[in-house]
């Protein structure tokens, strides 16, 4: 499940929600809205995953030296 995922995102970088939602797809309410039901629409489901996926690969590509 999507919420699932963006809760362990959310844990792992220290990221407020409504920052995650803004971040991900303009909607501060994202997060909220997905912990009580909401299923996005593919179009939205890949967009956060994409965010999440390029975040995590812009925060390993800093780290390497």
């Amino acid at each position: 499940m999507l919420i699932h995922s963006v809760e362990i995102f959310l844990a792992r970088h220290g990221m407020r929600p409504t920052v995650f939602g803004r971040r991900a797809a303009q909607d501060p309410r994202l997060v909220l809205d997905l912990r009580k039901g909401r299923s996005p629409r593919a179009p939205m489901d890949q967009r956060i995953r994409g965010f999440m996926e390029g975040y995590e690969f812009g925060r390993e590509s800093t780290n390497v030296r």
